[in-house]
């Protein structure tokens, strides 16, 4: 008897058939010659590794500001758990994994120092000329900022990649972006490997934040077991292993849960693609409703620890009065920039000075944006201390 071969699409790729391809896509903004032996999605994935503003993120807040210790997470371990699980699912729906890799590695390039706190500063300060929004800012740095080529501004991505990295958009920045901001005014999805991403977004931060919330010691398990999907996975190991560490009994649970969310994940999308029968990635953003999704029972159990979350960890007086003082030291950064521009290193202090000449005191604030929002928390600290405060200090108190 004949072993049955693996389903192949027409292609011999092993992707199905609604799966992203490059070679059908619209492609990127210059045209470049294909290379030997990578994939473009292959070459995405490596410019934004080798980008600065990549390298940057380990020196970036996630929930803790960098400062606090060396063990929670930064945007770049982030943006590493977020790309792991991307390829997983990916894998197991037959979508392209290096395409999922770039956007999920991409996606955070935007966000300023100090986390959400940064970018509710920055939007405040930018409020007088449209706002500040990190998911936008991260296309910009793909799209214009990074500085590492002779033939174009930017990394010159393909467009399934900039779709992925720009997951919100208003509709009056949509009409400003061309194509890739589309499908906001069609009010269209994306493809499948970016409703991945930004699904392996929520879960990655949800169950990390668990483990930094328990590390920091604002968060308590014995307060976790109020929500079903930490319960149902610490409760039985701690009364299997009663002489296990807390650190293993913690990853365990936490090891539980991703898998349990990442599997029905899996197993709800690949129940809607079959509902669906998309036959190509037209036809997924033509349903006009994302495909990648989480069943009932665990959508709300994944909302029930994010909210608890928002509550204890985001909100704790301990969190809050931290990023307090984060704020102020961006909106006192960004003040005096605006006021000397030369303050800036001298490619800023020109770029603003030129956007100025075009734009006015638009220009000049988008070129004081860019880059307070590509500064590290240690590196907007050391320019709080420079510029305005030299006695200042970042402890908790």
């Amino acid at each position: 008897m004949k072993k049955a071969r693996p389903r192949r699409t027409a292609a011999g790729s092993g992707l199905a058939p609604y799966a992203a391809r490059a070679e059908s896509g619209p492609g990127r903004l210059h045209a470049e010659p294909s290379h030997g032996w990578r994939s473009e999605f292959q070459r995405d994935r490596d410019r934004v590794i080798h980008s600065g503003g990549f390298r940057r993120l380990v020196y970036k807040t996630q929930v803790f500001i960098n400062h606090e210790g060396d063990l929670y997470r930064t945007r770049l371990t982030h943006s590493l758990e977020v790309a792991q699980i991307a390829r997983t699912v990916a894998r197991a729906l037959r979508l392209n994994e290096d395409l999922s890799e770039a956007i999920a590695l991409a996606h955070d390039l935007g966000h300023p120092p100090f986390g959400h706190a940064g970018e509710a500063a920055l939007n405040e300060c930018m409020q007088p000329w449209g706002g500040f929004e990190h998911n936008l800012q991260s296309l910009r740095v793909v799209d214009e900022l990074e500085d590492r080529y002779l033939g174009f501004a930017g990394l010159n991505l393909c467009f399934e990649t900039r779709e992925g990295i720009l997951k919100h958009c208003s509709r009056r920045n949509a009409r400003r972006l061309g194509a890739v901001g589309e499908r906001f005014l069609l009010r269209q999805p994306p493809g499948l490997e970016a409703q991945v991403v930004n699904l392996a977004d929520e879960i990655a931060y949800n169950n990390h934040d668990v483990d930094d919330g328990l590390r920091s010691g604002l968060l308590a398990e014995e307060a976790l077991h109020a929500v079903p999907l930490f319960r149902r996975h610490h409760v039985p190991l701690l009364e299997a292993n009663p002489e296990a560490s807390r650190r293993a009994l913690i990853h365990e649970t936490i090891r539980g849960m991703i898998n349990e969310v990442v599997s029905d994940m899996v197993a709800t999308t690949n129940a809607n693609i079959a509902a669906s029968q998309p036959a190509s990635i037209g036809d997924v953003r033509a349903l006009g409703h994302p495909l990648v999704a989480l069943s009932p029972a665990t959508r709300a159990a994944h909302l029930a620890l994010k909210r608890f979350l928002h509550r204890h960890l985001y909100r704790h007086e301990r969190v809050l009065n931290v990023t307090s003082r984060a704020q102020n030291m961006l909106k006192a950064l960004f003040a005096c920039y605006m006021h000397s521009p030369e303050a800036m290193p001298a490619e800023h202090a020109t770029r603003a000075l030129l956007q100025e000449a075009e734009r006015g005191e638009a220009g000049r604030a988008l070129a004081v944006a860019d880059y307070v929002a590509g500064m590290t928390d240690r590196y907007a600290f050391s320019e709080y201390r420079r510029l305005v405060d030299a006695n200042a200090e970042f402890q908790q108190q």
